[in-house]
């Protein structure tokens, strides 16, 4: 499975921003569909999961801002993100997983300014 996130950028303090993940390769039995994020300095954090069946959780610090959604028939993944504030500046990566291996796409940058 290879996956490629983009849709990241500069942005000023509430703005909006949606980031793409598309998969390629074999994805059958992908289950499980997360967004991570990882801030310089600090460690990774999960920001949203989506199940197959499109059970959604999100951590408590992008709840009611963030949204994560999957287009089965384009085999992408979405993230939107508004209210955008300078603490989501990070890397954003998207991961799959099936049967408890995880797969990674390279990350893209959320840049956002004051």
């Amino acid at each position: 499975v290879q996956l490629q996130a983009s849709g990241g950028g500069l942005v000023q303090a509430g703005g909006s921003l949606r980031l793409s993940c598309v998969a390629s390769g074999s994805i059958f039995g992908i289950n499980v569909w997360r967004w991570y994020r990882q801030a310089p300095g600090k460690q990774r954090e999960l920001v949203a999961t989506i199940t197959s069946g499109s059970n959604t959780n999100y951590a408590d610090s992008v709840k009611g801002r963030f949204t994560i959604s999957r287009d089965n028939a384009k085999n992408t993944l979405y993230l939107q993100m508004n209210s955008l504030q300078p603490e989501d500046t990070a890397v954003y990566h998207c991961n799959a997983v099936r049967n408890l291996f995880g797969y990674w796409g390279q990350g893209t940058l959320v840049t956002v300014s004051s």
